[in-house]
C-alpha cells in the first residue's frame, strides 16, 4: 500500500517542528556515570507490529529483559501484535500492551485474525490504542521495530503527535540485520516516502546487526543526515543463562538429555513460529527415511504458529519413529541449541543469531518469498563459513539426506569465524540508551 498521502497529510505538518534537542550534546562514550544517573526511571517505549512469525516479539523481549535489568534505571512498556505473546515468559516489570493481531498475507497485505473483523476495524483500534499509549505513558524513549511507519502506516499518527506534543520523546528505529534485496527495499522505500519519515520522524536508527555482514546503510541508500543517525549495536540474542522449557513435550524431552545419554547425536530442526516451516520440517523426515535409522536423534519443534493439519501431517509422516520427537513449542530456543550437536532451520533472523551464539553446526534452508531477506542472511553466513545452506529446490529431501551426514563429519568452523560477528545487540542498546540519560532528563526539566 502506499502511505505517501498519508504521510503528507498526517505528518508533513506536524514534522516542521524543530529537533527537540542537539544530537552533539547526546554523549556517544559509554554508559553515563552514577553522579549523572536520574531520580526517576526512563520510559521507554517499544513497539513490536508482529504480523507473522516470532522474529519481532524474541528481538524486542530481548531488549526489554537487558534494559530492565539495568538497576532499576528504566521503566518499559511494549506494543505488540503477537497472537502468543501470552505463551511467554516475560521479563520481570514489563509492561504489556497487546494489540489486536492481524496476520501478514503478502508483501504489504494484511488482513485481522479475528474473523469476525475487518482488516480496516482492526487496524483504527490498533492505531488508537497506540495513540493512547503514547499520550498517557509519555515516553522518553519510543523504539521502533523494523517498520518505520508501523504495519500499513499504523504509526503515522503517533509520530506527529510526539512530534508536536512531546517534542522531548526521542524517536528511535530498531532495524533487524537484513530487511530484503536492497533495490525492492529502496523502491518500497520511496514509493512509501520512507526516507523523508526517517528524516522527519526518526532522531536515531539502530541496526541489530553487524556491518561486516551487511552494510544497512550503503545498501539501502541511507544519506546524508540519515546516514549519520545509523549506528550498528551488534545481533540481539537472549540471555545465555535462561532455563530449558518446552511447551506440548514430557519432562523426558528437556533438552534431550536421554538422546545425548544414549551416546546420539541430537539434531535440532526449527523454523521459528512454524508459519511456513511445513516445507522445511516434512522435507527432513523424507531425508532422514533415506538416511540408516538411528543414526541421529532428531528433535523438531513445529513452532506455535503452524497450522493445526500440518502438524498432524508432520506426526503421520514420522510414523512412530522413536528417533524423532516432535514438540509443539518452546518460548526459549537457546538452551536446546546448546544441547544439539546439530541444527537445521530457516534462516530467520533470531534463530540465525542463535546459532551464531551457540557455535553449532547448521544448515539453513532460507524462505524464497516473499522477501529475499532469509536468502541473503544464509549466504553470507555461508560465506563467512559458519554455516551451510541450501536454497529449497524440488529435491529438498534428497539435498538434506546427502549433506547431513557431510555436516556431522566436518569439523566445526575456527573460533576467530565465530568471533567476528557481534552479538552485543541488546547490551549495546542498554549503553546507547544510558548514555542519552542526561539528555534526556535536561529536556524533561
Amino acid at each position: 500500500m502506499n502511505h505517501s498521502l498519508m504521510a503528507d497529510s498526517v505528518l508533513r505538518e506536524a514534522m516542521s517542528v524543530p529537533a527537540p534537542f542537539d544530537r552533539r550534546a547526546i554523549p556517544t562514550d559509554g554508559i553515563a556515570s552514577p553522579a549523572r544517573m536520574p531520580h526517576r526511571r526512563i520510559k521507554v517505549l517499544l513497539y513490536s507490529h508482529d504480523t507473522f512469525g516470532l522474529g519481532h516479539l524474541r528481538r524486542n523481549l530481548a531488549i526489554a529483559d537487558r534494559l530492565l535489568a539495568q538497576q532499576g534505571r528504566f521503566s518499559v512498556r511494549l506494543l505488540t501484535g503477537s497472537p502468543v505473546i501470552h505463551d511467554w515468559s516475560l521479563p520481570r516489570g514489563l509492561q504489556v500492551q497487546p494489540l489486536p493481531p492481524v496476520v501478514k498475507t503478502g508483501a504489504e497485505h494484511y488482513r485481522s485474525r479475528d474473523p469476525r473483523s475487518s482488516f480496516a476495524m482492526t487496524k483504527g483500534y490498533r492505531e488508537a490504542l497506540i495513540l493512547k499509549a503514547v499520550w498517557r505513558y509519555r515516553p522518553d524513549v519510543f523504539l521502533v521495530d523494523h517498520a518505520p511507519a508501523g504495519m500499513n502506516g499504523e504509526l503515522l499518527a503517533a509520530l506527529a503527535l510526539i512530534r508536536r506534543e512531546l517534542p522531548a520523546t526521542r524517536t528511535i528505529l530498531g532495524l533487524r540485520d537484513i530487511l530484503d534485496a536492497p533495490d525492492t527495499v529502496k523502491a518500497l522505500w520511496h514509493e512509501q516516502e520512507i526516507p523523508e519519515l526517517l528524516d522527519q520522524a526518526y532522531d536515531e536508527i539502530f541496526v541489530y546487526g553487524s556491518k561486516a555482514l551487511f552494510d544497512v546503510a550503503a545498501g539501502y541508500g541511507l544519506r546524508g543526515r540519515i546516514a549519520e543517525r545509523v549506528h550498528y549495536c551488534g545481533h540481539v540474542v537472549a540471555a545465555p543463562d535462561a532455563p530449558c522449557r518446552i511447551a506440548g513435550a514430557g519432562p523426558q524431552a528437556i533438552c534431550w538429555t536421554a538422546a545425548k545419554a544414549a551416546g546420539r547425536p541430537v539434531a535440532l530442526v526449527t523454523a521459528g513460529g512454524g508459519g511456513d516451516g511445513f516445507f522445511l520440517m516434512s522435507a527432513y523426515i523424507e531425508a532422514l527415511n533415506r538416511l540408516p535409522a538411528g543414526a541421529l536423534h532428531s528433535a523438531i519443534v513445529t513452532g506455535p504458529l503452524m497450522p493445526h493439519a500440518q502438524k498432524a501431517a508432520l506426526f503421520m509422516a514420522a510414523g512412530g519413529r522413536d528417533d524423532i520427537e516432535l514438540i509443539d513449542h518452546t518460548t526459549d530456543l537457546m538452551p536446546s541449541l546448546r544441547a544439539a550437536d546439530l541444527v537445521v532451520a530457516m534462516a530467520g533472523y533470531n534463530t540465525s543469531a542463535e546459532i551464531i551464539a551457540t557455535r553449532k553446526r547448521a544448515i539453513l534452508v532460507p524462505r524464497a518469498a516473499p522477501r529475499a531477506e532469509q536468502l541473503m542472511r544464509a549466504s553470507l553466513l555461508a560465506g563467512l563459513g559458519v554455516v551451510r545452506a541450501i536454497v529449497p529446490g524440488p529435491d529438498l529431501a534428497g539435498d538434506l539426506a546427502r549433506l547431513l551426514p557431510q555436516v556431522m563429519a566436518a569439523p566445526p568452523p575456527p573460533a576467530a569465524v565465530w568471533a567476528a560477528l557481534d552479538l552485543n545487540g541488546a547490551e549495546r542498546v542498554a549503553t546507547h540508551l544510558q548514555a542519552m540519560i542526561p539528555a534526556l532528563l535536561g529536556s524533561a526539566s
